[in-house]
């Protein structure tokens, strides 16, 4: 059995997951792994944002999850990293690089973008009814990419996950480009997701039946274009801390894409 890397995994603490970090390298030990990364959803000082705060620990969990996540990662037969998936909001910058990253000394930071921000308030792409919407998620990813905060952007074409958004739309189209370029300008990968490979089929706006996230024609040009790409989990239980990692990775192969294994080696 081959040995694979997955470095987007989540722990009971973001309130939508499953398992401790103890429990996400059992299955890993018994289902081949290279190296594991835990990159819960990041915390907000104090209050935070409002909503966040039931999708996503409090900062007064962060000790106690590095330690976790650290001390379970003495036991394993591989590397385990420590780190955060992140939203992008500017105000909160600091918090990201000089504290998440530099005083409590992770690992690694995520780019995980699911919001857009209109008049101070954040909205989930995915329930968007307007494509305003869907370019105030690209400016913001844009932005977050070039502050060289993160290690990797997890599910770039996530806000392909709902009907009103096609690929065949031309402005869809370029700003999802403008995303790979991007991440390209500043060598950052991009991930295939596991999670929303798991997730199956929609028909969209254009009556195409496709994945909702990865998407085929998102992956093909980044290929083209010579992006960096990775494969991972994003698993929210322990029984997905691989399996996904290896269903999407055998989605990628059909593509004729060849991931990178370990962007920490």
């Amino acid at each position: 059995m081959e040995k694979i890397t997955s470095f987007h995994t989540h722990t009971y603490r973001c309130k939508h997951a499953t398992g401790t970090p103890a429990d996400y390298i059992a299955q890993a030990e018994k289902d081949g792994c290279l190296a594991l990364g835990f990159s819960d959803h990041c915390p907000f000082p104090g209050k935070g944002v409002p909503g966040w705060e039931t999708i996503r620990m409090a900062d007064t969990e962060i000790v106690d999850y590095i330690a976790s996540v650290r001390d379970a990662g003495n036991n394993a037969s591989f590397p385990v990293y420590c780190g955060f998936e992140c939203e992008y909001d500017p105000e909160y910058e600091s918090w990201y690089r000089d504290f998440l990253r530099a005083e409590m000394n992770t690992d690694y930071l995520v780019l995980g973008q699911h919001w857009g921000i209109l008049d101070g308030q954040h909205e989930y792409i995915c329930r968007g009814v307007d494509l305003k919407d869907f370019h105030r998620y690209v400016d913001l990813t844009v932005k977050a990419i070039e502050t060289g905060i993160f290690s990797f952007i997890a599910h770039p074409d996530l806000c392909l996950n709902r009907k009103d958004y096609s690929w065949t739309n031309p402005e869809v189209k370029a700003g999802l480009t403008d995303i790979i370029d991007c991440a390209i300008a500043n060598n950052l990968p991009l991930e295939m997701n596991g999670n929303g490979y798991h997730l199956g089929t929609i028909v969209d706006c254009s009556d195409t039946l496709r994945n909702r996230y990865p998407v085929a024609e998102f992956w093909q040009l980044a290929k083209e274009k010579g992006a960096r790409i990775i494969c991972n989990s994003d698993a929210h239980s322990p029984a997905d801390v691989i399996q996904f990692a290896r269903n999407v990775r055998d989605y990628a192969a059909s593509l004729g894409i060849t991931p990178e294994e370990n962007i920490f080696a």
